[in-house]
């Protein structure tokens, strides 16, 4: 029996160590053909020139890149803050509440949802009554995505700290908001910091809700209640297009968007370990 046991503990390890090779090829192949083909398109032009009218080779991406960070940066504003806000809520104070598991459930529920249909809420509730399409309605439908993953995480990172160190501080005399500000957020900090990492990654590679949102515009705009161009939307643009000069470009854009995650990944954990001492 102990044999046998052995036996299937040794398989499914195998498997499972295949299962994870597998995976681990296809991402290894995917990054190396975006490194391959984009690094090849980042010249000084992708980022300083305007696009060039469609089959005129040449122009570069500077409305799509400063657009795009007009836009997480947005979504990010609007997502982090209410995101931590939510989870602390769920994990502190609601914790003995039936709304507390209600919301936890729908969160659960929303990670998983199509961006498009946020997409599609967002243009009907703000796009449809402004009258157009602008960076800010793309923000909100972005921060809408990114809210429950960081609402879940945080709520999970805060529930990890033992209680026991809240009744130290309170027996220290420290108020509540103080205990989580200045104990449970320590704790949790690293944790809280990887889902705000994961929602912005999540959201830094989708398109669908853009195209219903803030749409495109060919030309470089600082005005997020403008339609506001999106290296994700050029890249749907670009990659549909026959010109191959514009293939090229969105390859560049793709490089762009991996490049980013890693550096904030990269610059995000070495802040947090000069802040939390994780």
């Amino acid at each position: 029996m102990i044999r046998r046991r052995k036996i299937i503990n040794k398989l499914a390890l195998f498997f499972c160590f295949l299962t994870a090779l597998w995976g681990l090829f296809w991402l290894i192949f995917i990054l190396f053909d975006i490194i391959r083909h984009g690094i090849t398109a980042l010249t000084p032009s992708l980022f300083l020139n305007e696009p060039t009218p469609p089959g005129i080779p040449g122009g570069g991406l500077k409305h799509a890149l400063i657009g795009h960070l007009l836009i997480t940066l947005t979504a990010t504003l609007i997502g982090v803050p209410v995101g931590i806000l939510g989870g602390t809520f769920l994990a502190e104070y609601g914790r003995n509440y039936i709304i507390s598991r209600i919301i936890s459930f729908i969160a659960d529920i929303m990670i998983s949802i199509p961006a498009i249909i946020v997409g599609t809420f967002v243009f009907a509730f703000m796009v449809k009554p402004m009258g157009h399409f602008s960076g800010l309605a793309g923000g909100v439908s972005l921060a809408i995505i990114m809210i429950p993953i960081i609402v879940r995480t945080t709520e999970n990172m805060l529930s990890l700290v033992p209680w026991t160190l809240r009744e130290a501080a309170f027996a220290l005399g420290a108020p509540y908001y103080k205990v989580i500000f200045q104990v449970v957020y320590r704790g949790a900090g690293v944790g809280i910091f990887t889902g705000v990492i994961l929602a912005i990654a999540r959201v830094a590679g989708e398109a669908a809700p853009l195209l219903f949102t803030s749409f495109n515009n060919a030309y470089t705009t600082y005005n997020i209640f403008q339609p506001m161009a999106s290296l994700t939307v050029t890249i749907f643009q670009y990659a549909m297009g026959p010109y191959e000069d514009w293939h090229k470009q969105a390859w560049g854009a793709s490089f762009l968007i991996t490049l980013f995650i890693l550096l904030l990944a990269i610059v995000g954990r070495y802040l947090v370990r000069l802040k939390f001492k994780a």
